[in-house]
């Protein structure tokens, strides 16, 4: 199953996600040639992303709750980042629900933003290209779901979300913190053509969690077994407990010895 899909600046390469684990990378004249894979995550791989500015490297997040950092020409892994560990506070749930439904890059900050399925959090990262490492900068909690975020290169970081009275907010670092924007002229316009086609937006946005279906599911068959097989052996005990023993050759001639004599 085909999750997402990127192309190299030169479009000589076409990479795909997909729901077995891996990204793939193809020449885009012939598909069907490998070029390289790109293998670690544990779970479907929902987003890819050439980051911009440096065409060799590509970003990658998966329901393993994890986001990679790659050299995807030769299917090198650079960086694994659990975003379970980076929570605040902590999460109990594992990985659960940390796929990213997008995955968004600023050049001037060289700033990644990774925004989850079904939790209320972005994450910000840094990216320090001379050492090809993903740094964390930042979470950001909302007390609504958050459908959508992108950047606007002179602006900041516009997160769409769900709440009819503020559906748009511009995020912007201030002093090596993101904060939110007043509401200033141009997102009181965007917000006011977002509240006249509001019931539409709620209904295009789709369930909390469209990733579920996605996820790896294990069956317990032994304990199913074993189950069932001492149910079975049960059953058989108490069929021998309410039949009688059949009755030896032995004991069938001393019930009946006037056949015997007859017999003799």
């Amino acid at each position: 199953m085909l999750l997402d899909v990127a192309v190299s600046p030169d479009d000589q390469l076409v990479l795909t996600s997909d729901r077995d684990e891996k990204i793939r990378v193809s020449w885009a004249a012939a598909p069907h040639s490998i070029e390289a894979f790109c293998l670690g995550h544990t779970e479907f791989v929902s987003r890819i992303l050439i980051v911009p500015s440096h065409p060799e490297l590509l970003l990658s997040s998966s329901g393993d709750g994890t986001l990679r950092l790659w050299e995807y020409r030769s299917g090198c892994q650079l960086q694994c980042c659990d975003l379970a560990s980076l929570r605040e506070p902590a999460d109990h749930q594992g990985h659960k629900g940390l796929a990213a439904s997008r995955i968004a890059f600023w050049r001037q900050e060289s700033c990644v933003v990774l925004l989850c399925e079904c939790v209320p959090v972005v994450f910000i990262f840094q990216l320090d290209a001379s050492k090809q490492q993903l740094v964390f900068m930042q979470q950001l909690t909302f007390p609504h779901r958050v459908w959508d975020v992108v950047f606007e290169e002179s602006q900041g970081l516009w997160v769409l979300q769900d709440c009819r009275d503020a559906p748009l907010v511009l995020w912007r670092p201030v002093g090596g913190q993101w904060q939110a924007v007043p509401e200033g002229a141009v997102s009181r316009r965007l917000c006011s053509h977002l509240r006249e086609s509001w019931a539409m937006l709620e209904g295009s946005v789709g369930a909390d969690d469209a990733f579920r279906s996605l996820y790896k599911v294990t069956f317990d068959n032994m304990t199913s077994y074993l189950k069932k097989k001492e149910e079975r052996v049960q059953q058989q005990l108490k069929k021998r407990r309410r039949s009688p023993l059949p009755h030896s050759p032995e004991q069938t001639k001393k019930a009946s010895p006037g056949q015997s004599a007859l017999s003799c």
